[in-house]
């Protein structure tokens, strides 16, 4: 029950900081707190810098003392808490942080609390300004409100139950990330065993000799701003992920865009893969469900002839890791940029077992163990959501007086 509650802006329960001019540190100079120095994730500082005064830039620091908090106002920094540790007594951080020292009123940590909540950081959200690097300014954060009890031991009672539940949160989620981890290799150490010990009714042969078409088309005339909102897919490096296709911002052409694309016109099954840029070698089937389509120039067509390779086995032999090394491999050879050619991809060689059915029996106990092992990346994915929500929950109660 929320009694002897009050509820004042941080700026009547703050104190004034120093702001101080590194050319005047003594010789030791400084240890620098910058605005990445900051975990988001751990809400820790992981890293500083050494400043001395004889070579510190002329423009003013925000001196420090443990036990301070420092919040970074600029995006996309505003997740960016920590409490000042003792070993960082004395020491400097950028401006781009607004340093929170508590007066005898309220406890530091119920303050850093209520920097992690909801309530604050949605506020933050809303008060940022400026297009290229929004923030808030050190006045937006002085005026927000916060309700915490008047009595200090109520405080550390509030501060020493957020710190059990924050530390079994921590240790469950490290747990979650884990077994979400683990399950993603369960399946990827599967799919290399299978092609890292091939039969010997397996042969080598070259792509160009298995298949019916190799080949990527183009942008068209206009790029981004000849696109329209519906009409025939054009897929896009970004579509394509290992084993997976994504509609995420997939473009649409009219039909006479279509046309002049003729020559890529994609089939249902074909395998795509990207020859170009930092995604190159990353390698799906195309579903049927966005036909008609065509791709661009970055993404290259590999129809597989049916009768000697199932495009569902070729696309996970192109996903192993073996494979995919000598693709990047061959795609840092480009002389300005990553990039795979048609006459690579046609003289680039496969391995795979003769017999066509061989294949379909490999890539059902593939699609099988695949398939349970999505089912435990959502149950670790669905657990993570829970625990994160947990902890919002949490600390709304604690600043509701409902802990």
């Amino acid at each position: 029950m929320k009694t002897n509650w009050q509820t004042r802006k941080l700026s009547d329960v703050l104190v004034k900081t120093e702001t101080i001019n590194p050319l005047l540190s003594p010789n030791t100079g400084f240890a620098y707190i910058d605005v990445s120095s900051v975990s988001n994730e751990t809400f820790t500082i992981e890293n500083t810098t050494k400043i001395l005064g004889k070579d510190a830039p002329s423009r003013a620091r925000k001196k420090i003392k443990a036990g301070d908090i420092i919040f970074a106002t600029v995006r996309p920094t505003l997740k960016r808490i920590a409490i000042v540790p003792k070993e960082l007594d004395g020491q400097v951080c950028s401006t781009g942080y607004f340093v929170l020292r508590v007066s005898e009123k309220i406890l530091n940590r119920l303050v850093y609390y209520y920097l992690l909540s909801d309530d604050f950081s949605d506020m933050m959200e809303k008060l940022q300004k400026g297009a290229s690097y929004p923030a808030v300014t050190d006045g937006n954060v002085k005026h927000q409100l916060i309700s915490f009890p008047e009595s200090l031991s109520e405080q550390k009672r509030i501060v020493k139950t957020l710190d059990d539940v924050f530390e079994k949160l921590a240790k469950a989620k490290e747990n979650a990330e884990k077994n979400l981890q683990n399950s993603k290799e369960l399946f990827e150490s599967y799919l290399q065993s299978v092609f890292a010990n091939p039969g010997n009714d397996w042969e080598e042969k070259k792509l160009g000799s298995i298949t019916s078409k190799i080949g990527s088309g183009a942008t068209p005339r206009g790029g981004k701003g000849s696109y329209h909102k519906e009409g025939i897919s054009l897929v896009r490096s970004m579509n394509v992920h290992d084993r997976k296709f994504t509609e995420r911002n997939l473009a649409f052409i009219d039909d006479k865009q279509a046309s002049d694309l003729s020559n890529v016109t994609l089939e249902k099954d074909d395998v795509l893969l990207n020859i170009t840029g930092a995604s190159v070698a990353r390698c799906c089937i195309f579903p049927e469900e966005y036909l008609p389509a065509r791709v661009n120039q970055h993404v290259s067509i590999i129809r597989s002839k049916p009768e000697i390779i199932d495009s569902y086995f070729l696309n996970y032999l192109l996903t192993t890791k073996n494979y995919k090394d000598q693709l990047l491999g061959i795609g840092e050879q480009g002389a300005t940029r990553q990039a795979i050619t048609k006459a690579q991809l046609e003289e680039f060689v496969v391995l795979f077992p003769k017999v066509l059915s061989e294949q379909k029996s490999i890539v059902k106990k593939l699609d099988a163990i695949s398939t349970e092992t999505k089912k435990l990346e959502k149950i670790y994915e669905q657990k993570l959501a829970d625990l994160e929500e947990l902890k919002k929950s949490v600390l709304r109660k604690a600043f509701a007086g409902e802990l």
